[in-house]
């Protein structure tokens, strides 16, 4: 299969530069897929402002690590999971525990107790409905919802017809307070975007 123009540059460029080197390609086992927007998430899962000062992207990241497909994680050992999100100590899971319950109350994931563990099943949200949905409840900094839009086109993750309904929910939440509006959750957001996409 015939290298595109951009490949083949990117390969040119890795032998002047780096002829000796291994470098990574991808391809293989021992990768997971992610958004191309996760740069951009995990700093708004670590801004202070979302999270009371409570860093939950390492939480998030060894969530997105773990994930095959269908959105769900089975969890085995839970302070092995706190352990890879760097968590030790005599705390380690009760600090995971607290980090995956605000992960949950913002949306960016769901979970169900199985017997005496808490986090047995864990689903994977689509972060373009958790955003939105905080967005909708005007907990997301506009500077950094425009950045996110147009990274979205920019990855293909959204189109434009699909970005128009992202900005049908940013100026519902630049509307004054939407005293009359009640807040809907996120649910409610992913339900509604789910159904239109």
């Amino acid at each position: 299969m015939p290298l595109t123009a951009g490949a083949n540059r990117r390969s040119q460029l890795k032998k002047q530069y780096w002829p000796d080197e291994q470098e990574w390609d991808g391809m293989g086992s021992g990768w997971f897929k992610s958004p191309r927007t996760l740069p951009l998430i995990l700093a708004l899962l670590s801004a202070k402002e979302l999270t009371a000062g409570r860093d939950i992207s390492r939480v998030y990241l060894e969530l997105l690590a773990r994930h095959m497909d269908g959105g769900v994680i089975e969890v085995g050992n839970e302070s092995e999971h706190a352990y890879a999100a760097g968590y030790t100590g005599g705390r380690a899971v009760r600090t995971w525990y607290e980090r995956m319950q605000l992960l949950e109350d913002l949306g960016f994931i769901k979970s169900r107790r199985i017997g005496s563990q808490r986090y047995k099943l864990v689903l994977i949200v689509d972060p373009i409905a958790a955003v939105t949905g905080l967005r909708k409840e005007g907990r997301v900094p506009d500077e950094w919802w425009e950045a996110y839009r147009l990274r979205l086109l920019e990855t293909k993750e959204a189109d434009v017809d699909y970005l128009g309904q992202l900005a049908s929910v940013s100026a519902a939440a630049d509307a004054p307070k939407r005293a009359a509006l009640p807040v809907q959750g996120s649910t409610d957001v992913q339900l509604a975007l789910r159904k239109q996409r």
